[in-house]
């Protein structure tokens, strides 16, 4: 707790003299996002670069920055590549040097720091130059969308085209890092607005991502920030987020599962990490068996069929009743750190439709020595608000909002505060 007060301190007094020339101080700030439906991805446009134009990036929870392919028709006069050494290297953590031996553009200068990045879907990595420039945002009053607010040194990454190789939404230009690192994309923002260090994610057809305390008002004007529960939040070192996930009780009876597996070891495999890049929850092969055959006997009144890939459980939706959260099957509880504190999840989160009249269990076996035993995957976070709290490292969650009469898709974006 005390070094991540530390990097919080010393981002502030970074970013307080470039803040000090806004004109506006905004509550909050406001992101859309929207689903790309042939990968499942979920994509973003930030605005970027001087002149300003919308970049999209494949939004990634666990990711340590933003970074984006420089390769082609990186054009903007108030890009700028620090100094090996340098403060803004210092704050990424790196230390090491750079040299370029092509012609000078963004992404290859000499003498300047290397940031490594990660493609997470196709786990690619590679070398890039931290860099920085121009970004904009829009403010809000946690209602609706306000004035657009800029940071005129975003830090980020360069990356080569290569990076982008694989089965991504079109047009993506890199991935936007929402990970607890001095220059993940939450952590620089509200360093540099003097906002709360949290962010509050909220996915589905189209959603949002809230940086800063709440409000957080959907139509019809429902305050989703007053409907969350709370668990820890372990960060692991390289600024990815796990939660305890204890056992698992599908129609409020347990499912019998390997305990140990539940816990991060030593070696760092284990635990329970949440994702939007892992379309659906990945589970150890073991907890797969456990949690299919026990839903299938819970369900047993409906008819199964033949599983559809990449799923191991199917049934014929015919024979399935539909309600206000989604399908009507038996309910999964998630018993977080006390037995009390627990994330339901119904059946729109449970379900996925893989063809006409097939509804499948939207889990997937993740083999038998994953590094994370369990990761909670996208499906399952829809129309749910997540908010992380990067002080405190609490994990704010609010169960189905469907429940509520509302949604992800259901903040005003038409509007101005």
């Amino acid at each position: 707790m005390a070094s991540s007060l530390k990097f919080f301190v010393l981002l502030f007094f970074l970013f307080s003299f470039s803040y000090a020339r806004q004109s506006v101080k905004p509550r909050a700030l406001v992101l859309p996002i929207h689903r790309d439906e042939p990968t499942h991805l979920y994509v973003a446009d930030i605005h970027k670069r001087t002149p300003q134009l919308p970049v999209p990036f494949v939004i990634d929870l666990n990711g340590r920055f933003l970074w984006v392919n420089c390769d082609k028709q990186y054009l903007s006069s108030t890009y700028h590549a620090p100094q090996c050494h340098s403060t803004q290297c210092s704050i990424a953590n790196t230390h090491v040097c750079r040299t370029c031996s092509s012609q000078a553009r963004p992404g290859c200068h000499n003498n300047t720091c290397t940031l490594i990045l990660l493609n997470p879907v196709t786990r690619h990595s590679g070398p890039g130059e931290l860099a920085e420039d121009v970004l904009s945002i829009q403010s809000t009053d946690g209602s609706s969308p306000g004035p657009v607010v800029t940071v005129p040194r975003f830090l980020f990454a360069c990356a080569p085209s290569f990076l982008l190789e694989g089965p991504l939404p079109r047009g993506t230009q890199g991935f936007a890092g929402l990970g607890r690192t001095q220059i993940g994309l939450p952590t620089q923002l509200a360093s540099h607005f003097g906002l709360k260090h949290k962010f509050a994610l909220c996915l589905g057809g189209n959603g949002v991502i809230f940086i800063g305390d709440g409000p957080y008002i959907m139509q019809p004007g429902i305050d989703i920030s007053q409907l969350l529960s709370n668990t820890p939040l372990i960060v692991s070192r390289q600024g990815e987020y796990f939660i305890s996930v204890t056992s698992i009780k599908i129609n409020n009876k347990n499912v019998p599962i390997n305990s140990s597996l539940l816990v991060i070891n030593p070696r760092g495999f284990g635990g329970t990490k949440v994702s939007t890049v892992a379309p659906y929850t990945l589970l150890e092969s073991s907890i797969f068996k456990a949690v299919t055959q026990y839903f299938a006997n819970e369900l047993s009144s409906v008819p199964r069929v033949d599983a559809i890939a990449p799923f191991g459980l199917c049934f014929n939706s015919t024979n399935i009743t539909s309600t206000r959260v989604g399908p009507g099957v038996p309910n999964m509880d998630l018993v977080l750190h006390k037995d009390n504190v627990v994330w339901r999840l119904f059946g729109a989160n449970l379900m996925t439709q893989a063809r006409n009249d097939v509804l499948c269990l939207a889990f997937v076996d993740a083999g038998v020595r994953p590094k994370a035993s369990i990761v909670i995957g996208a499906h399952q976070l829809e129309d749910n608000l997540l908010q992380f709290d990067l002080t405190t490292s609490r994990l704010g969650f609010s169960s189905s909002l469907l429940f509520k009469r509302t949604s992800c898709a259901n903040f005003n974006f038409t509007s101005r505060a």
